[in-house]
């Protein structure tokens, strides 16, 4: 049986190997998908694709598929100069969940890679513990004020430091159910 967890990790962590992830455009939807199509190229049929139908989670709907590729318009638009902006439109991006699967390792690195081209830092997702992670992700929409100190006190200018981005990567497998290993 195939784990597509543990291969879309490996996958993940071969985009930060390779250096590939440091050629995608940076804060935007082509950005985004090539992330996406990088770790779930091979495993989901989808990968990098822009989904067509309308999705939720729990009693939370995702913005409307009618309208999904004007929303991502916008939140490309939006700016990513300061730490409460990039926060801003990682939140707009979540909310508008472009993918069937996997938006929240694909947008986690986006914000990432975000943080590191406008701000030189990123987050030590190892430090951040999952259930305040979970529901500030899921109060953001009202007010991400939450979210922002969360983050704000895992940010680190340690961003080539492999061991960050890798527990990093693994942090972010952890938050959607997947432990390494199992």
């Amino acid at each position: 049986m195939r784990n597509i967890d543990a291969e879309s990790l490996a996958k993940a962590k071969a985009l930060f190997d390779s250096g590939t992830i440091y050629e995608f455009e940076t804060g935007t939807t082509r950005g985004l998908q090539l992330i996406h199509r990088g770790i779930f190229g091979g495993l989901y049929d989808f990968a990098g694709e822009i989904r067509t139908v309308n999705i939720s989670k729990g009693s939370f709907r995702f913005a409307n598929s009618l309208y999904l590729k004007e929303a991502l318009a916008a939140i490309e638009k939006m700016p990513e100069k300061t730490f409460e902006e990039i926060i801003a439109k990682y939140v707009e991006m979540n909310i508008a969940h472009p993918f069937m699967e996997g938006n929240g390792r694909a947008t986690r690195i986006w914000l990432d890679m975000m943080l590191r081209k406008n701000l030189g830092k990123v987050v030590d997702w190892s430090l951040i513990d999952k259930t305040l992670y979970l529901q500030a992700m899921e109060r953001s929409p009202v007010n991400d004020l939450e979210l922002r100190h969360l983050l704000s006190g895992a940010i680190t200018d340690r961003i080539e430091d492999r061991e960050i981005i890798f527990k990093g990567i693994e942090q972010s497998y952890f938050y959607e159910g997947y432990t390494p290993g199992e």
